[in-house]
């Protein structure tokens, strides 16, 4: 009886090896992968779960410019962990209303620094939603500065003066599309 025993565990045993060296295998090779350069969460290559907030704007024809923003500042990992997060993400038309040269200065390496400021202020800890926001709110950023919200009488919500357009929710947070780069003072 201990022989049958033994042989019926031993043989479980070299299953559940075989089994998991076919999972690694499957795994190593599904749609769920980090890649071999030496990267964050950012690496990681995730086709099957909810988007994450930098997933959702670098699937956005309108959020090009803050994409190649976000990756000239090395924010990318940062907003690619678990949050939560309230983004406000201005379009690329916003970009272009701010000073000529502006963006071009802010994405040299020197001003790496100065440009990452510049987004963190574009970021909320927690999830705020659109009726989250009161008039007159102010409320601290990433950065450690803060913005002012105001709700106008038709129930628009403004971010230092830019308009959310609409709201995406995301994986690790929240996105508000805003019309607006808000600059800290």
């Amino acid at each position: 009886m201990k022989d049958t025993l033994k042989k019926w565990l031993g043989g479980l045993l070299i299953v559940g090896m075989v089994g998991c060296g076919s999972a690694e295998t499957d795994s190593a090779s599904s749609s769920s992968q980090v890649s071999n350069k030496s990267v964050g969460q950012s690496g990681v290559k995730d086709d099957v779960s909810n988007p994450n907030v930098v997933q959702v704007a670098v699937g956005s024809a309108d959020h090009s410019t803050l994409v190649a923003a976000l990756q000239a500042a090395d924010y990318v990992d940062a907003l690619t962990n678990v949050g939560p997060f309230t983004v406000f993400a201005p379009v690329n038309t916003a970009f272009d209303e701010l000073p000529a040269g502006t963006l071009e200065s802010l994405v040299k390496p020197e001003n790496q620094r100065k440009l990452r400021d510049i987004l963190e202020y574009h970021v909320l800890l927690g999830v705020y939603k659109k009726g989250d926001f009161l008039s007159g709110r102010k409320m601290g950023t990433a950065d450690g500065r803060s913005v002012e919200i105001n709700v106008d009488e038709a129930g628009e919500v403004y971010v230092n003066g830019g308009k959310i357009l609409g709201t995406v929710e995301a994986s690790n947070g929240i996105i508000h599309v805003i019309d607006k780069v808000l600059v800290p003072n």
